[in-house]
C-alpha cells in the first residue's frame, strides 16, 4: 500500500507509491558518459578559462599554469554577475532587482576522468577545502544573503561539460527552498527545544534500517521522507550550521563517508547521473536579526538526487513527489554493495 511521509524539517509530503513497484534492481539507468574533444578544464588548458580565482598547487607553480589540484574559476556563462549593485526598484505592483551575484565553477581536478567516487580521501578534501574558502570569501560581500553549492553530473543532470566539476551561485536572497528548511528547523526548535537535524541523526542512528555508512563524525543515509529513488543525505554528527566552520579533520572524514556513499552507488547503479546539492548556513549579518538563531537549529548537510525518475506534470502542479522505490530497501541494497 502506497504511503505518505511528511519530512520533519519543511512539512513536504511525499509519497511513497510502493504498488508502482520498482525495486532497486529495475533502475538501469544511463550511465555518465565522457565527452569527446577538446576540453577547456582538463590541464594545461588554462588560458581556456576565466583566471583563476584560487588554485591549489603542490610546487608553488605561477597562476594559471599546469600543475594545480584544485582550481577555481569565474562561470563564463554566468547566471549572475559579480559587478554593479543590486539596483532595487518597482514596475507598478511588481519588484526588481538587478542580477547580483557570483556564479564560479570549482574543477575538481586535472584528470578528466576521475569523479568524485575515484577520489582518496586526502585530494577530496582539498575540494571541500576550496568550498570552505570561497564560502569564507564571499561571506565577506554585504550584498549577498545565500551561497549554493552544487554539482550536476551528466546531461540528464544540467552538465554542459563532463569534467569533474561542481558550482557555487550566490545569491541577494535567501531562496525560497533554503528558506522553507531554515524555518521548518526554526519552529520544529521552538516546539520541542531540539535541533531537528541531530534528532534525524539519532533516529537514523538508532533505526539502522536506512543508514548506509557511517564513522566517527558524519553519516549517509537514505531519508525517511525521500522525494526520489535512492536519494541520500550526509550529515555531521556535530551540531553545525556552517560549513565552513569545519576543521582539517572533518574534512578527512566527509570525505571518507562520501568517497564510500558514491562508490556504492556507482557500483549499484551502474554510475548514475545526479544532482548534489550542499545547504549550509545563509551569511548572518547581512541585516540586523538576520537568521539569529541558526546556531541552534540548522545543520548543514548535503543532499544526493540520481536521475533514475523524472519530475513531472503532478509534481509540478502539487509539490508532492512520487517515488516508487522505498527508503529502507534503498538503503539496505547500498549497504550491502562491496565497493
Amino acid at each position: 500500500m502506497p504511503e505518505l511521509r511528511k519530512d520533519p524539517v519543511i512539512g513536504r509530503w511525499v509519497i511513497i507509491a510502493t504498488e508502482r513497484g520498482k525495486r532497486p534492481m529495475d533502475f538501469h539507468p544511463d550511465p555518465v558518459t565522457d565527452d569527446a574533444g577538446f576540453c577547456p578544464f582538463c590541464e594545461g588548458h588554462e588560458d581556456k578559462t576565466p583566471p583563476e580565482i584560487l588554485a591549489f598547487r603542490d610546487n608553488h607553480q605561477a597562476a594559471n599554469s599546469p600543475g594545480w589540484n584544485v582550481r577555481v574559476v569565474p562561470n563564463k556563462f554566468p547566471a549572475l554577475r559579480i559587478e554593479g549593485d543590486m539596483g532595487k526598484m518597482g514596475v507598478g505592483m511588481y519588484d526588481k532587482m538587478n542580477g547580483i551575484g557570483a556564479h564560479e565553477v570549482i574543477i575538481e581536478t586535472p584528470d578528466h576522468l576521475q569523479k568524485l567516487h575515484m577520489h582518496t580521501p586526502e585530494s577530496l578534501t582539498k575540494v571541500f577545502q576550496a568550498y570552505k574558502n570561497r564560502l569564507l570569501d564571499l561571506n565577506n560581500d554585504q550584498r549577498f544573503k545565500y551561497i549554493l553549492i552544487f554539482k550536476n553530473e551528466g546531461r540528464q543532470a544540467g552538465a554542459s561539460l563532463s569534467h569533474p566539476h561542481s558550482q557555487l551561485i550566490a545569491t541577494p536572497v535567501t531562496p525560497k527552498r533554503v528558506r522553507e528548511k531554515l524555518l521548518g528547523a526554526k519552529d520544529y526548535f521552538n516546539y520541542k527545544d531540539r535541533c531537528v537535524f541531530c534528532d534525524i541523526i539519532r533516529e537514523e542512528i538508532s533505526q539502522e534500517v536506512r543508514l548506509i555508512y557511517e564513522n566517527r563524525g558524519f553519516i549517509g543515509f537514505c531519508p525517511f521522507a525521500s522525494r526520489f529513488p535512492f536519494e541520500i543525505w550526509i550529515m555531521p554528527k556535530r551540531h553545525n550550521p556552517d560549513f565552513y566552520s569545519m576543521d582539517h579533520e572533518e574534512m578527512m572524514l566527509l570525505s571518507d563517508t562520501f568517497i564510500v556513499v558514491m562508490k556504492k552507488l556507482a557500483v549499484a547503479l551502474n554510475r548514475p547521473q545526479y544532482n548534489f546539492i550542499l545547504t549550509t548556513g545563509p551569511v548572518r549579518w547581512a541585516r540586523m536579526g538576520y537568521w539569529v538563531t541558526l546556531d541552534v537549529d540548522f545543520h548543514w548537510h548535503i543532499e544526493i538526487m540520481p536521475k533514475l525518475t523524472q519530475v513531472a506534470g503532478f509534481e509540478w502542479g502539487t509539490g508532492f513527489y512520487i517515488n516508487p522505490t522505498i527508503p529502507e530497501e534503498a538503503a539496505k541494497f547500498l549497504r550491502e554493495v562491496e565497493a
